[in-house]
């Protein structure tokens, strides 16, 4: 498959079979285009950077350099499963870089939403760059394209490099997945043996949690945002039926609560969980009382900071999908 038109004779990617056999073509033609080169790959923990850091390892093996940029910004447990899926089950040359003070120290006092955007995507180059000058040999970059990344921008995605670098550091693009939808990349992640949970982890915006925890972003409360949104997670996922994205949110407000007999400020934690088709318009999830309950419960109890449970419950428009 070359080129960035899908053939209209490609069958769509959904059973085991019809991925196994998408493997096999692109293990060889990772093979044919890279030789004995070595490869580089931003690895986000991501779906898309996912699966092509999968294929890359089982193509080329050690010739492929991952760099895992943790900004701080990341769900509970995901930098960690990055580690252990690709560094210590799949043997990656994986570079991890814990730059969390780094964006964190840049972040503090910035409450405007673009603000926010520009500073994390600004850092997360800068520390990518610092790290792809530290290695020898790289004459190839991986990325996570996507088809509708090439119909969205006509293209433009798939001729050029990560948005940002620097002119030594414009390599040849390997973009094996570019011509998959996201559920096709998704069976294609699962045959290759990663984890489910991974494979089908939720939409998450590029400044992660940094866009939900809104204002100008504290430790304290990032740090209780990451709590309370894995608790939101692990309840909401036993439902029978899950909607297309639920998470927290910690809006930059304090309310009093009471504690031990004594009136204290916190923060409220906001549910959110909607259903969408194409993410232009979204309804709210109604979801049960038993386990918004529960969520309450346990973020009461074990997110510190925290003395109030909300649901947003809104739909899009008027609300975005997102608070920032």
């Amino acid at each position: 498959m070359s080129g960035n038109v899908r053939p209209e004779s490609m069958a769509r990617i959904t059973t085991k079979e019809l991925a196994e056999k998408f493997i096999e073509e692109q293990v060889e033609a990772i093979r044919e285009q890279v030789k004995d080169k070595k490869v580089l790959l931003a690895l986000s923990g991501g779906v898309d950077s996912s699966v092509v850091a999968a294929l890359l390892i089982k193509a080329i093996g050690k010739q492929l350099t991952c760099v895992h940029v943790n900004h701080g910004l990341l769900r509970k447990g995901e930098p960690e499963q990055v580690i252990e899926v690709f560094r210590n089950q799949m043997d990656a040359n994986l570079v991890y870089v814990d730059a969390t003070d780094r964006f964190l120290d840049q972040l503090a006092g910035v409450s405007e939403p673009e603000s926010k955007r520009k500073i994390i995507g600004k850092i997360f180059i800068d520390v990518f760059v610092e790290e792809a000058r530290k290695l020898d040999g790289i004459e190839f970059l991986a990325q996570g394209t996507i088809y509708p990344d090439i119909l969205e921008s006509k293209g433009v995605k798939a001729h050029h490099n990560v948005g940002g670098l620097p002119e030594d550091l414009q390599f040849e693009l390997v973009e094996p997945v570019k011509l998959l939808y996201k559920d096709e990349v998704r069976v294609v992640g699962e045959t290759l043996g990663l984890p489910h949970n991974m494979v089908y982890r939720q939409p998450f915006p590029g400044p992660c949690l940094g866009v939900r925890c809104t204002g100008a972003i504290t430790r304290d409360r990032l740090n209780s945002l990451r709590e309370a949104d894995a608790i939101v997670r692990e309840e909401i996922g036993k439902l029978k039926r899950l909607p297309w994205q639920f998470f927290a949110v910690i809006p930059d407000i304090q309310s009093t609560g009471i504690k031990d007999g004594k009136r204290y400020m916190g923060w409220p934690v906001v549910i959110r969980a909607i259903d969408t088709v194409d993410a232009v318009t979204a309804k709210s999830v109604l979801l049960p009382m038993e386990t918004l309950l529960k969520i309450r419960d346990r973020i009461i109890a074990e997110v510190p900071g925290v003395n109030r449970v909300l649901w947003d419950y809104t739909d899009k428009p008027v609300s975005t999908i997102e608070w920032e």
